[in-house]
């Protein structure tokens, strides 16, 4: 019988789980904060880029845009700040959904950053299966 074996062709696993990378983009211009967070998906192989606009700590736009992989390379300032699994990815992309209706009226500066952390696995998952 074959065994379903772990392959590491250009992916990590943590405990046997896939991870994908995470990207992030921060710029202000006219007094808003553009914040990017990407993801690389394998199925289908694109990259899903979540763009907050944040004016005054009130996040005044929302939107998600999805581009080739191609695409994402020619694309300036992101930088990778970790790796995540899909089911943190899960939590994140619902959690987002909740905090951008909450956030249209007020000041979510906090919340926006404690989403983001969702995304970094914790140490002990790395150390402890």
């Amino acid at each position: 019988e074959d065994v379903p074996s772990q392959t590491f062709d250009n992916k990590d696993y943590i405990c046997g789980t896939e991870t994908f990378p995470v990207y992030e983009s921060i710029f202000t211009e006219e007094g808003e904060t553009i914040r990017k967070i990407a993801v690389e998906t394998e199925k289908p192989p694109q990259i899903e880029i979540h763009v907050w606009t944040i004016r005054k700590g009130i996040l005044r736009h929302f939107y998600v845009e999805k581009v080739s992989k191609r695409e994402f390379e020619e694309l300036p300032y992101f930088k990778q700040i970790t790796r995540t699994t899909p089911s943190q990815w899960k939590i994140f992309s619902e959690g987002e959904a909740q905090i951008s209706q909450m956030c249209e009226s007020r000041v979510c500066r906090t919340e926006l950053e404690d989403l983001v952390k969702v995304l970094y696995l914790e140490k002990s998952e790395k150390g402890h299966c």
